[in-house]
């Protein structure tokens, strides 16, 4: 069949189907003469099987006619006109409107492009795979088979959780896939809010890093860290994202940039959840910048991320000698300070034990004033243009790459936290070099 016609029937009383056939036959015979006759065309199969749907209501009778063609297009179309000639079903008046004839040919052609981009879509995605693919589905597969359970509560967790120095605590078993595949096999997933006991107990003997989503979920969860574990380290995954879908460079990137614990909760003003580490001295957080944070077979020097307000020579431990890192001073006290630094010093005095941060125009004016926990995002999104920050707070190697990215001069803070990387052309000054 090349085209099927549509057409709505009402009547004024109640019919049913066969009164319908019987009409459009009877009331069609001899008015479109021999050559379009409906009897003989059905006969020679050119025109279809007459399906009829009606329903009665109320005392009326309405539904849809459609009947099949393989004429052409203009014989179908006076044939479709020849229908709405009818006038009475059976004992009842009425109405035949054709709605459409439409083409079968185009919907069937309609559906075959679809249905021939759906198996094209599955030829492609079947032949997607190249050697580079291979190799990262393999090497995936075996990474992923690493993953083990820790503690009684079955906790997933990286192979080297057990012998590492340092771990890293995440929130669930997709974070610690994502490291897998990192590299990174020291991590261990607390899988909600409540943190097992487990994880407790390991937090005294190890180094702990919390390694946790940018949304308010790893918000709770590092407060939840805060009061139960004794918590090293920091590291965020950038906000609104999650450390199962960060990439390589991104997890390196944030696990370099991690706070220390004591840092981040005066920073952000978490004082109250706060639980001190009661470990000595202790490595630096599981991740370095160049190596796996496995546990290595020799032992290597560790060294230990404590800020201090003065520089003191380091003594040897009882049992081994560790190098100790101290923050990094900005400037010899023989050198002159900048210009300026008078008025930086009444203005950290005036915002002394305040946990308040002013910024600081071209013109000595004051651009904002934010407690220091919105520093760092109100630096990145309105610290351009501004020549200097003083703030009641540790200075940091985040709001000194921060301040070199904005083009900040001077930096002011009560005292030095870990500096690993300095920046050229920026004054670093403290509570004590104003002194």
């Amino acid at each position: 069949m090349k085209y099927l016609i549509s057409a709505r029937l009402e009547t004024d009383g109640i019919v049913e189907k066969p009164d319908v056939v019987g009409a459009i036959f009877g009331q069609t015979e001899g008015l479109l003469g021999e050559e379009l006759d409906l009897r003989d065309l059905q006969k020679s199969g050119r025109i279809g099987r007459i399906e009829v749907e009606i329903d009665s209501r109320k005392g009326r009778s309405a539904g849809l006619v459609y009947i099949p063609s393989s004429l052409d297009q203009v014989e179908t179309s006076i044939m479709a006109a020849a229908l709405e000639t009818i006038d009475r079903v059976g004992p009842c008046k009425a109405q035949i409107k054709v709605e459409k004839v439409e083409d079968v040919r185009v919907t069937k052609r309609n559906k075959i492009i679809e249905r021939a981009k759906q198996l094209l879509g599955s030829m492609l995605e079947g032949s997607k795979a190249t050697g580079v693919d291979l190799l990262d589905e393999v090497r995936s597969s075996v990474q992923i088979s690493e993953i083990a359970s820790f503690g009684p509560e079955r906790l997933p967790a990286g192979p080297n959780v057990q012998d590492s120095e340092a771990i890293l605590i995440v929130e669930g078993r997709q974070d610690v896939l994502n490291l897998l595949r990192s590299g990174i096999k020291n991590a261990v997933a607390v899988e909600g809010t409540n943190v097992p006991k487990s994880v407790q107990d390991l937090s005294k003997q190890k180094v702990v890093t919390a390694f946790l989503d940018g949304d308010r979920g790893g918000d709770l969860i590092l407060k939840e860290l805060l009061q139960v574990a004794e918590v090293d380290f920091v590291a965020r995954a950038p906000r609104g994202h999650e450390v199962e879908e960060m990439t390589q460079k991104q997890i390196m990137k944030a696990l370099r940039n991690k706070i220390p614990a004591e840092q981040y909760v005066e920073m952000y003003g978490l004082g109250a959840a706060y639980k001190p580490s009661e470990k000595g001295s202790v490595p630096e957080g599981p991740m370095p910048e160049d190596r796996e944070p496995e546990a290595r077979p020799e032992s290597r020097p560790i060294a230990r991320a404590v800020p201090v307000e003065a520089p003191e020579p380091p003594e040897p431990a009882p049992m081994r000698a560790m190098p100790v890192a101290r923050p990094v001073e900005p400037r010899s006290a023989a050198k002159a300070l900048p210009a300026g630094s008078e008025k930086y010093r009444e203005m950290l005095l005036q915002i002394g034990g305040t946990s308040r941060a002013k910024i600081i125009r071209d013109d000595d004016s004051v651009a904002a004033e934010v407690p220091v926990r919105e520093l760092v995002e109100t630096l990145k999104h309105n610290g351009k243009g501004a020549k200097a920050v003083v703030f009641d707070g540790i200075i940091t190697q985040r709001i000194l790459d921060i301040a070199t990215d904005i083009g900040l001069r001077s930096v002011i803070g009560t005292k030095m936290g870990t500096v690993t990387k300095p920046p050229a052309g920026i004054d670093i000054l403290t509570r004590e070099d104003l002194a």
